[in-house]
């Protein structure tokens, strides 16, 4: 008999999340992992128990791992595994990082408070150049990002990365601008953004931050 798995109710999400983040089709992937695209499509639909050995050549096709496919590195940092055989780090020009960070999602602003740096995750967009995110009015990122001098403001960090915890491969890009408060009059370009924060609350203070300057790297495995 073959053996099945406990899977939670998240994998067909996780695997149709891959799925499209990798450009595939569900005829495409059913194909790589040797399974019915009907079956697939309960997968993705449907909280299912499939055998380990289905899960196993989901995870091969979408290249990642058994772990990862099921949710069991959510609460672990990530990059704990061992180096690739061949790192390579390659700098990467402004228009490369751009690009990377281009489609949005989640960075960490770094900024100092009275009692010594900071560092907190925002979701973000991208929208002509800028960076936008949302906080709450009087919060640590409004109030600690006043210069209290009418068009002067505070240069913060901005950080985005990626890491790729089977081909042990990743990105990160830092932007580095002024945190401009976002005023009454820019407030429904601001808004047309859409950049909406998972914590959710009033989030109702859009900070934009011009990068004046952007770096980035990569680490590869050569062959």
């Amino acid at each position: 008999m073959a053996e099945r798995m406990t899977a939670p109710g998240d994998l067909g999400r996780r695997v149709a999340d891959r799925r499209e983040r990798l450009g595939l089709s569900r005829e495409q992937l059913a194909a790589q992992a040797d399974i019915d695209p009907g079956y697939l499509g309960y997968l993705e639909e449907t909280p299912a128990s499939p055998t380990a050995e289905t899960v196993r050549r989901l995870a091969a096709a979408l290249g990642t791992g058994v772990d990862e496919l099921l949710g069991g590195l959510v609460d672990l940092p990530p990059g704990r595994g061992l180096p690739g055989a061949h790192p390579h780090l390659e700098k990467l020009d402004a228009d490369e990082c751009l690009r990377l960070v281009s489609p949005g999602g989640v960075g960490r602003v770094a900024f100092d408070e009275p009692g010594g740096p900071a560092i907190l995750p925002v979701n973000y967009v991208v929208r002509d150049g800028a960076v936008i995110f949302r906080t709450s009015f009087g919060g640590p990122l409004d109030e600690n990002l006043r210069t209290g001098v009418r068009g002067v403001e505070f240069k913060i960090a901005f950080e985005v990365d990626r890491i790729d915890e089977v081909n042990r491969e990743g990105w990160s890009v830092l932007v580095r601008g002024g945190a401009h408060h976002v005023t009454a009059d820019e407030r429904a370009s601001a808004v047309a953004s859409g950049v909406l924060p998972w914590a959710g609350g009033e989030r109702d203070l859009y900070i934009r931050i011009v990068a004046v300057e952007i770096t980035g790297r990569r680490i590869r495995n050569a062959p």
